[in-house]
């Protein structure tokens, strides 16, 4: 694999590697994805194809380990690629049964294509060139195209070509899950409209979302229909003599019955698919659309780092496009490339809505709303605990239940393992801080005293009702929780799962609250009055936020900063020894478990967690903060809590290098990078061993996007002003990106050598207040900013 400008390229055909280039490969365009396997090839241990529409879901029940769980998965969907060849009446050509002389993937990032050469040696001396280019339509979300270039050289080749629509897919590119029901698609049939053009319609079995597909095939020469049991199937006999090249284009339409704005999905695709221009065209109008999305969006930084950003930031928006703003979705933790995690939507918004504020907020204030629809699940969620306001769940799908599956596999161990992470119910004030966030950014006011208060008041209301007080102690306690750490869901010997006053949970919650007090303070008072009347707020709840804001238990150890109550009780691993033993120990509970052991016994973490606190708050609002709860926190007491969980962490998440290096930018800078560079290659190398080939892990990606966005810059949106404290890092010390702040389009930000610009595109908004550090500095629409950093 190697970077050449704006094009990743893989050569050779290799197996073992397969399953990564196919996420790493995936093509898409907010609506739906596909992943990058070879046409010709089928599922099985090697090749995934699949494809995923954003949001349609689906919920079975299986038998695991003598007991009936409840899984919903975002639906692998009729595969549309299927176009295999062979010599005519001969073998079916594949990389893994003929023999290959080339083999060449090239994923053109600016126009947002995939294109493929493979060179296969035919009997008696002659050789077929296959070529395919791959787009999935950025313009028309519910188009795809496939244009296959065969090239025979030696003799002439009379070949068969078979296109098909497939609807015998399974989910079942997870090994790990394989021994749950995968079949989520029943009523599968074919059907032909027109020479040319067929179809598939089918429905998933309990969620009943009706899927249509269309594919229309040109060639030179004719195309026939032989339907077979759940696929649609095209084939055709093309006569190739040497060195004349012969096409055959695919053009495929996708509708679900969600869509908006139709009557049949089957007559939405087979009219769509009908109306499509050829290739060519085709091509052009997504050319232009990716052209116009990377000026909105695309950073500037040379080099190597460069490149893998701009692939970062070209899976998420294949992701989180500006079609995500007309869907009813959230953000899928590993995006729309595999079925990992089920495809559900973790906290990972956290990591990702920060870009997208400053870029496509309306995709943003989308994925809000997909929060803000399941606000009455989240109170229903409280309820059941006994509480009063919003619960969002750790695992959400499609309609707000908790999706945390109640048992996972360690395939360490081969054993089925409870599953207690439902138990990080500090996801609620993620959702608080990206709602808090997106308003700073955008000054959507109409959001902010809208769905936005709705959300904040909610989470509020429930952590309210959560901290308990303890004489002892003369604090609130917020007891039975799980923090991001994850590997720690119980004390040690421990009969019930959960832990006390993780710090990270009860920071945020504090912050929360807080948030909510400066609400409820500022909204107009009928707006005021029509909350406390809908959501039945207590006189007495705001004077209990505030009391619980400033007395919520932070616990200490050692003079750092303790991940919960009592870890500082905990055993000491030997790290040295478990590194030398088994060299990744990225996924030490696994180790552990798998030898009759625990994590749950020792100060050891999976991801950064108190450190969190960092990623999210600037230093003086972290300071504010702990100064708010009677914990005044000193340079010292944070650079001794950063070196604690430094030397304690496995990193057996990729979100985990990411926050290391934005923390160590600032508190450490010497060993910034070295985190930084783990952030950027987590997935590329495929650093957690494997995961990548189940789908790209979305929040890491996004969050390296943000890191040179806000992390190296110092960027806040802040009480209407743009604050920047930029923090210089050698190997990333020249950048550019352009934003969208407070309906200013394009204002275009610049760091190089130590001098910092601020262009201002000429417009009727008023000007942006900018704050360098202890400086303020107006920047009036059609004005360049020039500013001198101090050393």
């Amino acid at each position: 694999m190697r970077a050449t400008g704006p094009t990743w390229e893989y050569d050779g055909y290799r197996p073992d590697e397969e399953r990564l280039r196919e996420s790493l490969c995936t093509l898409g365009n907010g609506y739906f994805a596909t992943r990058g396997a070879l046409p010709e090839c089928r599922a099985d241990h090697v090749h995934y194809p699949g494809t995923y529409a954003a949001g349609c879901y689906n919920r079975l029940t299986s038998e695991v380990a003598g007991r009936r769980v409840e899984n919903e998965d975002l639906v692998n969907l009729p595969d549309w690629l299927p176009l295999r060849f062979r010599p005519a009446d001969g073998d079916w050509l594949t990389p893994d049964t003929t023999p290959v002389t080339e083999h060449h993937q090239m994923l053109h990032l600016d126009p947002g294509l995939l294109d493929r050469r493979t060179r296969y040696t035919l009997a008696g001396g002659a050789t077929l060139l296959v070529r395919q280019l791959r787009l999935v339509h950025l313009a028309d979300p519910h188009l795809a195209a496939l244009r296959t270039e065969f090239t025979a050289d030696g003799h002439p080749v009379d070949l068969d070509v078979e296109a098909a629509l497939d609807g015998t897919v399974t989910n079942s590119g997870v090994t790990r899950y394989r021994d749950l029901d995968g079949r989520h698609l029943t009523h599968v049939h074919p059907g032909t409209t027109a020479p040319g053009t067929v179809w598939l319609h089918c429905r998933t079995r309990t969620s009943r979302i009706h899927f249509a597909l269309a594919a229309r095939l040109a060639a030179e020469a004719p195309v026939t229909h032989a339907h077979e049991a759940c696929r649609a199937v095209q084939r055709l006999r093309l006569r190739l003599t040497p060195g004349r090249t012969v096409t055959v284009d695919k053009t495929i339409a996708l509708h679900t019955s969600r869509d908006p704005a139709i009557g049949d999905p089957l007559r939405a695709a087979v009219d769509r698919v009908r109306a499509a221009p050829g290739f060519d065209e085709l091509l052009d109008t997504h050319a232009t659309a990716w052209e116009q999305l990377w000026r909105r969006t695309a950073l500037e930084v040379p080099g190597e780092p460069g490149s893998i950003l701009r692939l970062h930031l070209f899976h998420l928006l294949q992701t989180l496009s500006p079609h995500t703003a007309d869907l009813d979705v959230g953000v899928p933790a590993r995006g729309l490339h595999g079925e990992a995690y089920r495809g559900h939507v973790f906290w990972d918004e956290l990591f990702v809505l920060p870009y997208l504020n400053l870029h496509l907020p309306e995709v943003s204030r989308a994925l809000l709303h997909y929060r803000h629809r399941r606000l009455d699940a989240a109170c229903h969620a409280a309820r059941e605990l006994g509480r009063r306001g919003a619960l969002y769940p750790w695992q959400s799908g499609s309609d707000g239940r908790e999706e945390t599956q109640q048992l996972h596999l360690n395939p360490r161990s081969g054993r089925w393992l409870p599953d207690h992470s439902r138990l990080q119910h500090h996801v609620g004030s993620a959702v608080a801080y990206n709602v808090w966030q997106y308003c700073e950014a955008t000054g959507d006011i109409g959001f902010r005293h809208g769905e936005g208060a709705e959300m904040l008041l909610g989470i509020a209301r429930f952590w309210g009702d959560s901290a308990v007080w303890d004489d002892h102690l003369g604090r609130h306690r917020v007891r039975g929780v799980v923090g991001p750490d994850e590997y720690h869901d119980a004390y040690p010997d421990a009969m019930r799962p959960g832990l006390d006053d993780n710090a990270y949970t009860n920071i945020t919650a504090a912050w929360t609250l807080t948030r909510a007090l400066e609400l409820l303070r500022t909204l107009p008072e009928p707006r005021r009055r029509e909350l406390t009347e809908a959501t039945g707020l207590e006189p007495d709840e705001p004077d209990r936020w505030e009391e619980v804001s400033r007395t919520l238990h932070i616990p200490f150890h050692d003079g750092v900063i303790s991940q919960f109550e009592g870890y500082g009780d905990l055993a000491e691993l030997d790290w040295a020894g478990y590194r030398k033993r088994y060299d990744d120990i990225r996924r030490l509970d696994r180790i552990l478990e798998a030898e009759g052991d625990t994590v749950n016994r020792y100060k050891a973490s999976k991801q950064a967690d108190v450190l969190m606190l960092g990623y999210l708050f600037s230093p003086p609002e972290l300071r504010a903060l702990f100064d708010r709860l009677g914990h005044p926190l000193d340079e010292r007491t944070w650079t001794a809590t950063v070196d604690h969980y430094l030397h304690r962490t496995s990193h057996g998440s990729t979100l985990s290098g990411l926050v290391h290096g934005w923390i160590l930018a600032r508190a450490r800078r010497a060993d910034a990078w070295a985190f930084v560079q783990e952030a950027l290659r987590g997935d590329i190398a495929d650093l957690q061993g494997g995961t990548t080939g189940e789908g790209i892990h979305l929040g890491a990606m996004a969050g390296t996007l943000d890191l040179v966005q806000r992390g190296l810059t110092g960027l806040e949106t802040r009480a209407g002003a743009l604050h920047l404290d930029p923090v210089p890092l050698p190997e990333l010390s020249s950048y550019g990106f352009p934003l969208r702040y407070h309906g200013h389009w394009g204002v275009h930000l610049r760091l190089r050598s130590g001098l910092l610009e601020i262009a201002v595109p000429a417009s009727d908004r008023s000007p942006i207040d900018m704050r360098l550090r202890d400086r303020a500095l107006p920047i009036h629409p059609g004005e360049t900013a020039r500013l001198v950093l101090p050393e």
